[in-house]
């Protein structure tokens, strides 16, 4: 269990989400990929913006994003109209990938991204920091993974954090099931045990989901998840636990 610092650790919907602006030149036009179109509207003294377009990584199914964020087009069209700005309309998508939201926002497809630290890394000199936030914590925090099986189920609180857990799930599989007793049972795990299993791993700037994980890796076997020779990586949270419930992987990184 690897717990981790991170630039910031939550944001819309709880996933550990930065909030970064494409790094366009403000005179650009939108047709032309940068920063959104904007002109004086005589009647209110407020700058039009035609469209504000928002992208999301897939840290979860794109459609559950799409749908729980729907309340937010009506909330910043409200809010940025009081702020001087008036929006005709406001685009949520979601990216095929982390490192896509980051490439948007690099070429003023996306106005604004909603991104780990790890993505932001990648492609801040595309996109500069709007804001931050925490997240709510949970009611196990622990190194020991025994100590999450021992105390499930995991409850929300109301305690804001400054850091957030990886976690590796077994899933029902044999492979899954064998590591599994094993950690419960104290012992532990080998480069054997968990290089023969089949892995479930997100895009390589996701934090929980890949950079966490390899620092486990790292720290208890000298290895990565390149090393890992039987790894996948999974377009969604949604679609990988989908997987590891049918057996097609053994261990999800989430």
């Amino acid at each position: 269990m690897k717990k981790a610092l991170s630039l910031l650790l939550a944001g819309v919907m709880c996933i550990g989400l930065l909030a970064g602006c494409g790094g366009q030149n403000t005179e650009d036009t939108q047709g032309s990929g940068s920063t959104p179109d904007t002109s004086s509207t005589q009647e209110s003294g407020n700058k039009t913006i035609d469209t504000l377009r928002i992208a999301f990584v897939p840290s979860r199914e794109p459609e559950e994003i799409i749908t729980a964020t729907e309340p937010l087009k009506q909330m910043l069209t409200d809010e940025l109209a009081k702020l001087g700005y008036d929006v005709g309309e406001v685009d949520i998508t979601v990216g095929t990938s982390y490192e896509a939201v980051g490439e948007a926002l690099s070429a003023g497809t996306a106005d604004v991204g909603l991104i780990p630290g790890g993505t932001y890394v990648l492609y801040d000199d595309g996109c500069d920091v709007l804001l931050t936030a925490t997240r709510d914590g949970l009611s196990i925090d622990s190194d020991n993974a025994k100590d999450w099986n021992d105390n499930a189920p995991t409850e929300p609180t109301t305690e804001q954090v400054t850091s957030y857990r990886a976690l590796m799930i077994a899933g029902p599989s044999e492979k899954g099931q064998e590591l599994a007793a094993k950690v419960n049972a104290g012992e532990a795990l080998t480069w054997e045990d968990v290089s023969s299993a089949n892995w479930s791993v997100a895009n390589s700037s996701s934090p929980a989901g890949y950079i966490y994980p390899s620092l486990w890796l790292q720290e208890n076997f000298g290895h990565n998840i390149t090393d890992l020779p039987h790894a996948v990586q999974s377009d969604s949270y949604g679609s990988a636990f989908a997987r590891l419930a049918s057996g097609q992987v053994d261990i999800l990184c989430t």
